[in-house]
This record gives structure tokens, C-alpha cells and sequence, in this order.
């Protein structure tokens, strides 16, 4: 049968639909204006706005866009970027600048805050933003282990690419190319469980075999279209804009992008975790107990406090794309602008 790999086509919601391993992910697609002399943006809303009918939001920033410190526990968040720049800081003093295709990965574990600020750097012109935040769970055994995160640069992600198709592996392996290690405690770091995070991009009327999993039916697989209209999925069935497709992870897949122009996707597919999740918020856990526990811990202990002189924390705009681990700085080995 044709659409044999297709389980079921669904309705994009905000944010995304999501199978386990995975519990979050929203697709952050702003064209935020030139900055000015402090990298801001004209100030809308009241601290709450996520109007997806204007040409950007300005979340939970007032006159820099983004997310202010906040808390987490209990799973990670990757945080992959297309284009844009992302100032990140957090309660264990790490920081950094990142973007236009690097990959932030962070282990909440125990508890951490963070804030995840979006400057706008460019006097002169646009400062477009787009990004995933994925949410990837932990299992019971790992939800209390030390904060952790990595940076992944853009120079070193593996891409596939042929004439008119592209695949950035963020995470998995795609014809060969694997992509970077995660935090050790991740779910992703055993290969066992065939953890994969890909963004594909097709121009018109160029197609894509996307391959089984490697554990075959004991993945889950979803794909989103993200940008663009009109993708044949499996050879007959449609992936229009503002909807998704649960695969059969055991099948390979041939996706084509229609003759309307390039097309974007998302794929994320994993071994499920199957243990009871309960959420509240910020904090992922097994249990409602643990979740009254997560938020009496970060009353009294605030997950070590906040050691920058800012909630809305961004670093200078000369600044160029940099991480801070334990007072070391790192730099991708070719850095752009």
C-alpha cells in the first residue's frame, strides 16, 4: 500500500503534538526588526504575547524578546536554531550566545533555571529568528541527576545534503551521518533507543527516502511540516500546511515536496520511555508528589539562585557566538558574524 509508513495525519496545535520520548515542541518563527542601540524591539503586549497573528512576539521579554529565568526539572530541552541568535544564562553561571544553526542541549535534571533571550543584534538590517524548542524526557532513574548542557555548533552538525535535498541531523544517524554527542544522562546517549532529531529541507519537486529505524516498531515517528505546502508522504498520502504525520517507524518512507516551492520538516522519532509522566508547567515528573516536591525544593533552594544582574539577561552586541562552561569560554572553530 502506498501509504503503508503513514499511521495517521493530524492537526499541527501549539505547541506540536508530541510522542513519547518527547513531550514538548514549538516552532519559533519571528521577523523581528532591526534593533536598536540596545538591541530591543518596539514593546507590545503585557509580558504574555504570543500573538501569532502579528509579524513577531515579543514572549515573555519587554523590550527584548524572549524568555526571562525561569525553572526546570525533570527532562531536557534542545533547542535548535535555523536562524536568529539566542542569549542563554542560567543559575550554574553558564551562558552564551548561539544560533543560525547550532544546537543548544540541556539537562534540567534536579533543577535549573534558565533564561533564553533573543537580542537583536543588527542595527541595519532584519534580525529574522527561527528555532525548535524540543522538550525530550528523562526517565525516572535520571530525573534527579546534576544540571548539565552542551553546545553543538553549526560548523560541526553533521548535514546531508544532495542536489535540491538537505538533512541536518541534530540528533541520530541519517545515511551515515551521526549526529553529536547528547548530555551523558540523556535518553539519546544509548543508541538503543534510536533517539533521532532531523530537519529536512526540499526544494520543489525534489524528494527524500527516509529510512527505518533501526529498532524498527519500538520507535515512535512523527514528521511536521514546518514551512512551505504540499508534500507527498509515503506516495499517496498528502502532508499539507498546518499539519503532521505519525509514521510507522519499521518502514522506510519516501517524502517529495510539490511544484508550489521548498519545503521544510521537522522529524523526531525515539523508543518511548513508558513510565507515567506528570507535568506541571516547568517541571516533568513520575509523579504528582514529585511535582509538589519540585516546587517546594525551588521555593527553598531557588535551584541555586540567579548569579547575573538581570532576569532578561543579554551580553553585548559586538559579542559573537560563545559558550561559558565553569568560567571557560569556548568558540566554534570558525566563527561567523
Amino acid at each position: 500500500m502506498a501509504d503503508a509508513a503513514v499511521k495517521a495525519i493530524k492537526r499541527l496545535g501549539f505547541p506540536y503534538e508530541c510522542q513519547d520520548p518527547f513531550l514538548f515542541c514549538v516552532y519559533h518563527k519571528d521577523d523581528y526588526p532591526a534593533g536598536d542601540d540596545k538591541m530591543q524591539a518596539p514593546r507590545r503586549g503585557n509580558g504574555a504575547d504570543f500573538d501569532w497573528s502579528q509579524p513577531y512576539r515579543m514572549y515573555h521579554g519587554d523590550r527584548i524578546p524572549g524568555f526571562p529565568q525561569h525553572p526546570h526539572r525533570g527532562f531536557e530541552t534542545l533547542t535548535t536554531t535555523l536562524e536568529g541568535r539566542v542569549d542563554h544564562t542560567d543559575s550554574m553561571g553558564c551562558g552564551g550566545r548561539y544560533g543560525d544553526g547550532d544546537l543548544q542541549w540541556m539537562t534540567a535534571g534536579s533543577g535549573i533555571v534558565h533564561g533564553e533571550m533573543f537580542p537583536l543584534v543588527h542595527r541595519d538590517r532584519p534580525n529574522p529568528l527561527k528555532l525548535f524548542q524540543i522538550w525530550l524526557n528523562l526517565p525516572a532513574k535520571h530525573k534527579m541527576v546534576a544540571p548539565a548542557f552542551v553546545m553543538h555548533w553549526s560548523e560541526r552538525i553533521p548535514k546531508v545534503q544532495c542536489q535540491g535535498s538537505s538533512v541536518t541531523v541534530f540528533a541520530g544517524e541519517f545515511q551515515g551521518a551521526t549526529g553529536l554527542p547528547p548530555p551523558p544522562n540523556s535518553w539519546a546517549a544509548d543508541p538503543a533507543n534510536d533517539v533521532a532529531v532531523w530537519h529536512i529541507a526540499l526544494d520543489a519537486g525534489k524528494s527524500i527516502t527516509l529510512p527505518a529505524s533501526k529498532i524498527g516498531a519500538q520507535a515512535n515517528r512523527s514528521l511536521y511540516l514546518t514551512n512551505g505546502a504540499g508534500v507527498d508522504v509515503g506516495g499517496g498520502r498528502a502532508l499539507e500546511k498546518g499539519f503532521f504525520a505519525e509514521l510507522r517507524a519499521d518502514k522506510t518512507v519516501e517524502i517529495k515536496a510539490g511544484s508550489a516551492g521548498k519545503v521544510e520538516l521537522l522529524l523526531l522519532q525515539g523508543r518511548p520511555i513508558g513510565e507515567p509522566v506528570a507535568q506541571h508547567g516547568p517541571f516533568v515528573m513520575n509523579t504528582q508528589a514529585e511535582i509538589r516536591q519540585a516546587f517546594s525544593d525551588y521555593q527553598k533552594t531557588q535551584f541555586g539562585g540567579w548569579p547575573w544582574p538581570q532576569d532578561a539577561m543579554v551580553f553585548p552586541r559586538e559579542k559573537g557566538r560563545f559558550a561559558l562552561f565553569d568560567g571557560k569560554e569556548e568558540v566554534p572553530e570558525d566563527p561567523k558574524s
